[in-house]
C-alpha cells in the first residue's frame, strides 16, 4: 500500500533493495537521496548485487556506452543469466534486449515492422473503435476496476490483431499474458516457472506451427516467412520475440494508462487545465511518462572492463542498472522536477529509456494511451475514485510503477 507517512531520508536502510515493500512505496524519496548522496551505488535486486546509477546525464552515457553489454556472457565469460533456469522462463529472458550488435539489429529490424507508422495507422482507427465499445459497457457498470474493464483490454485486443491470434485461440492467448506478466510477481513463483510458463511456451509453437501451414497477414506470419528466406530465425527465437512482441506492446501500454489516470486525478488543475486544453494531450503523456511512468529502469548491462564513475570503480563483470525513474527527476536536467506539468517543454524524459535498446513500442504505447485518455476524459466528465487514494496499492515489481486495481466511477 502507499505509504501513509513519507519514509524521511536519515531512515533509509542500507543497502538499498529495489525488489523491498519499503523501497516501493517510497521510490522517489530514494531517487533523490541516491542522485545527491550517492550518484553510483551498490545495492541489491532481490538477492542480485548491481550498482544504480541515479542521474540524468550519467543513465544517458551508460545506455550508449560500448564498455556495457547487455550479454552478460560477454561481459563474465560465464552464462547469459546469473543462476540456471527452465527453459521457458529462458526463453523470456534471451530476447533481443538481452543482445548486442550486431545480433540485436538483426532482431530488431526483423520485429520493427510491427510499429512502423504505416502499420500504427492502421490501427488507430481500431483502438477508436474500441476504446468507445470498452467505455460503452464499463459505463453501464457503476464503479469499475479501470485496468480490467479498460486500460487492460485495449492492448490484448491490439496485440492480438498484431499476431494474428485466432478468436478460438484467445482463451489459451489471454492465459499465456497472465503467465508472462503476472505469474513471477506472485506468490506461486515454482508453479509459474515449471507450470504455467512452460504451457505459454507449448501455445507459442503451436501457434507457430498452424501458421506455417496457413499464413496470414500479420507480424508472427512475416517473422516466420523471414526465417524461410534465410534470415536464420529459429524457432526458439520466434518463441522469444513473441514473448518480446507482448511485453513491448502490451505490459508498458496497460499500466501507462493506468498511472496517466492516477496521475491526473491526482493533481485536478491540470487535468481541468487538460480538458480545457485537449491539444495538450501529447504533452500530457509525455510528462506523465516522465512524472510517474511505468518503467522505472531498464535490464542489466554489464561492465567488460573496470569503469570508474564519480570516484566509484565499477569491477568488469559486474551487473550495472540505469534507475530511469530517479533520471526523469533530475533538478539538473528538469526544472522544479516534483512538479507535474503538461505544458512542460522541452521534456526528454527516458520513460521508454535510450540508446539502441530504446522500447520498441513506444510508438504504439503512446498512441493506445493518448486515443485512450481522450475518449475517457471526453465521456467522462466526473471521472473520480471510487476508493480513498490511500487504498491504491502499488504492486511491488522491482523496476515498475505499476497499481493493483484503480476503482472509479465514470460519468
Amino acid at each position: 500500500m502507499i505509504a501513509s507517512k513519507p519514509l524521511e531520508r536519515d531512515h533509509i536502510k542500507h543497502p538499498i533493495n529495489l525488489a523491498s515493500k519499503t523501497f516501493t512505496a517510497n521510490k522517489y524519496v530514494y531517487y533523490a537521496w541516491l542522485r545527491e548522496e550517492a550518484p553510483v551505488y551498490k545495492g541489491k535486486l532481490s538477492i542480485i548485487s548491481a550498482y544504480f546509477l541515479s542521474r540524468y546525464d550519467d543513465c544517458v552515457h551508460m545506455l550508449k556506452d560500448p564498455r556495457f553489454v547487455r550479454n552478460r556472457a560477454t561481459a563474465t565469460g560465464g552464462g547469459r543469466l546469473p543462476f540456471p533456469l527452465p527453459k521457458s522462463v529462458a526463453l523470456m529472458a534471451q530476447s533481443m534486449i538481452v543482445e548486442d550488435e550486431p545480433e540485436h539489429r538483426r532482431l530488431r529490424t526483423l520485429v520493427h515492422q510491427a510499429f512502423t507508422p504505416r502499420a500504427l495507422a492502421h490501427l488507430e482507427e481500431r483502438i477508436e473503435r474500441l476504446t468507445h465499445d470498452l467505455l460503452d459497457t464499463a459505463e453501464r457498470q457503476g464503479p469499475v476496476d479501470l485496468i480490467q474493464a479498460y486500460a487492460l483490454p485495449i492492448p490484448v485486443t491490439v496485440i492480438k490483431e498484431l499476431m494474428g491470434v485466432s478468436d478460438e485461440d484467445m482463451p489459451k492467448f489471454r492465459t499465456s499474458i497472465r503467465a508472462l506478466t503476472d505469474g513471477l510477481t506472485r506468490w506461486s513463483l515454482f508453479r509459474t516457472m515449471f507450470w504455467d510458463l512452460r504451457h505459454a511456451v507449448t501455445f507459442v509453437r503451436e501457434m507457430i506451427a498452424r501458421k506455417r501451414l496457413d499464413p496470414r497477414d500479420d507480424i508472427l506470419t512475416r517473422l516466420i516467412q523471414a526465417e524461410e528466406q534465410g534470415e536464420r530465425l529459429s524457432e526458439d527465437e520466434l518463441v522469444s520475440m513473441i514473448f518480446l512482441l507482448i511485453f513491448a506492446g502490451y505490459e508498458t501500454t496497460v499500466h501507462l494508462i493506468t498511472n496517466a489516470v492516477v496521475t491526473l486525478l491526482q493533481h485536478p488543475e491540470q487535468l481541468a487545465q487538460l480538458r480545457a486544453q485537449p491539444e495538450l494531450m501529447t504533452s500530457a503523456v509525455e510528462e506523465i511518462l516522465r512524472y510517474n511512468g511505468p518503467v522505472q529502469g531498464t535490464k542489466p548491462g554489464y561492465a567488460i572492463e573496470n569503469v570508474t564513475l564519480h570516484g566509484v570503480t565499477i569491477r568488469k563483470g559486474s551487473a550495472v542498472m540505469p534507475l530511469l525513474g530517479a533520471a526523469n527527476r533530475d533538478e539538473t536536467v528538469f526544472a522544479d522536477p516534483e512538479i507535474f506539468d503538461i505544458t512542460r517543454s522541452p521534456n526528454k524524459h527516458l520513460g521508454f529509456g535510450q540508446g539502441i535498446h530504446y522500447c520498441l513500442g513506444a510508438p504504439l504505447a503512446r498512441m493506445e494511451t493518448r486515443i485512450a485518455l481522450k475518449n475517457l476524459l471526453e465521456r467522462s466528465p466526473n471521472l473520480r475514485l471510487a476508493v480513498e487514494p490511500m487504498a491504491l496499492k502499488v504492486q511491488t515489481i522491482p523496476l515498475w510503477h505499476r497499481y493493483e486495481r484503480l476503482p472509479v466511477m465514470l460519468g
